[in-house]
């Protein structure tokens, strides 16, 4: 062996190199140089007869430097990453892995595609995070016994359509995925719908578990309100409202909802879903495989939901938005630029200025109840002057580009008009030397 010879060893192999020659050195016995290296006694007489006829270099793997016996194919390697390249390019590795496998047969390790992505630069590792320290919460026991709800704002759809919302119920005990919904924009409506339909399927649960915006309580520190529409409906319907200081407090939806962006997105974009009626016609398929593969199993058997017993006419009474009108001597009332009028007979007289609820549904109907007894009413549709816009429903009719423009005989373009009239003849008199009559003019 040249002694300009130039070679690597690892920490592992320099120790062991270290103890043979303490052993050749007389300064230990073979029998303590095997256990301090972990081996047997045969094994170091073996070894010590190599480093004295090699050297150091008879210490090194002599697999360094050769393809592992266990590594893929050059071809199925470069067939895989030419998939992700072409069909995958934004797909996290183990989602990849899953879609590899799923679509075109190739079952790789999701850890070996992460380094061939990597290596390829397809995909950036990530960087951990400053940690902040939350205290945990142990799971609730039973199936539900709480249900983390919340929203999620973001372009579904990729640009094919609107940015929307999708409301997003969580089970804490198995971190099942409940329902989800599109909608528009999270309000208390879309909320209505979606509780409405988890009830009609699973029950009442004993608890949800929200954030502390403004559909689930009220924010404002001078308000005069006893709770929102939503908290009402709650509590009428015996399910409790719990609202959560932190996001990491209901980490479970949050992070539910950071896996939904990953792989719904990507799911719909394979299946060419291009809107909110198809994407909601999608979800209970993909919620099915997402269990499957996320879902943990509840620490004690029972289900904590309840049977509504309540009719169907009283559920959509109680998940409704409702306002507070005050009938007329008619039994009249205005709402939303419409008058109602009660049509009762003259024994129910009583109703003359009684207080009284407009009941707006899920699907847009609206009723009016009195003491909890619906009532027979006839509308008179008003001269609506103006559209009434929301922070919801605003950033629609900007965009949809609508300006409101007077009538031509709209006092206010006819009062310009005659304005504008006076102003020239003042003009012309200015010129001519005549004297202008002012008296008229405001």
């Amino acid at each position: 062996m040249s002694n300009s010879e130039i070679f690597v060893m690892s920490s592992q192999e320099l120790t062991r190199k270290e103890i043979l020659d303490r052993v050749i050195n007389r300064e230990i016995k073979q029998v303590k140089a095997a256990k301090m290296l972990g081996i047997t006694d045969r094994w170091l007489r073996i070894l010590l007869v190599r480093y004295k006829t090699h050297g150091a270099k008879a210490l090194v793997s002599k697999k360094r430097g050769h393809v592992s016996n266990r590594a893929k194919p050059k071809e199925l390697k470069e067939k895989s990453l030419e998939l992700v390249k072409t069909k995958y390019h934004d797909f996290g590795p183990t989602f990849a892995a899953e879609k590899l496998a799923e679509r075109d047969n190739l079952t790789i390790n999701h850890e070996t595609l992460r380094l061939w992505m990597i290596k390829a630069e397809l995909h950036s590792p990530r960087h951990q995070k400053k940690t902040h320290i939350h205290q945990s919460r142990e799971r609730r026991e039973c199936f539900g016994e709480l249900i983390q709800i919340d929203g999620s704002h973001h372009d579904w759809f990729e640009g094919r359509a609107d940015k929307c919302c999708l409301i997003v119920f969580i089970d804490d005990a198995t971190s099942s995925l409940m329902y989800c919904r599109f909608e528009e924009a999270e309000t208390t409506q879309g909320y209505f719908r979606s509780v409405k339909d988890y009830i009609n399927y699973y029950g009442l649960p004993e608890a949800f578990y929200s954030d502390r915006f403004g559909v689930f309580r009220v924010n404002q520190e001078c308000s005069d309100s006893n709770g929102t529409q939503f908290k009402r409906a709650m509590d009428e319907l015996g399910i409790q409202l719990i609202c959560a200081n932190s996001p990491q407090a209901k980490g479970k939806v949050e992070r539910a909802n950071s896996t939904l962006q990953s792989r719904l997105i990507k799911e719909m974009r394979l299946r060419n879903i291009n809107n909110i009626e198809e994407a909601n016609k999608y979800l209970p398929e993909f919620i099915e495989k997402y269990n499957k593969k996320f879902a943990k199993p509840a620490k004690s058997s029972v289900d904590s939901h309840v049977q509504c017993n309540t009719d169907t006419e009283k559920v959509d009474y109680i998940l409704s938005v409702r306002e507070t009108r005050k009938l007329s001597k008619n039994l009249e009332c205005s709402f939303n630029n419409t008058l109602y009028q009660v049509v009762t007979d003259n024994r129910k007289r009583r109703l003359r200025y009684a207080k009284v609820n407009i009941a707006t549904n899920t699907n847009g109907d609206i009723a009016v109840w009195h003491n909890n007894e619906k009532l027979r009413f006839k509308t008179i549709k008003k001269v609506v002057r103006t559209d009434v816009a929301n922070s919801k429903t605003l950033p629609k009719m900007l965009k949809s580009g609508k300006k409101y423009k007077p009538a031509a005989d709209h006092p206010w373009r006819q009062k310009n008009q005659n304005n504008s009239l006076k102003v020239s003849q003042i003009k012309r008199n200015s010129l001519t030397g005549e004297k202008p009559d002012l008296s008229n003019l405001r």
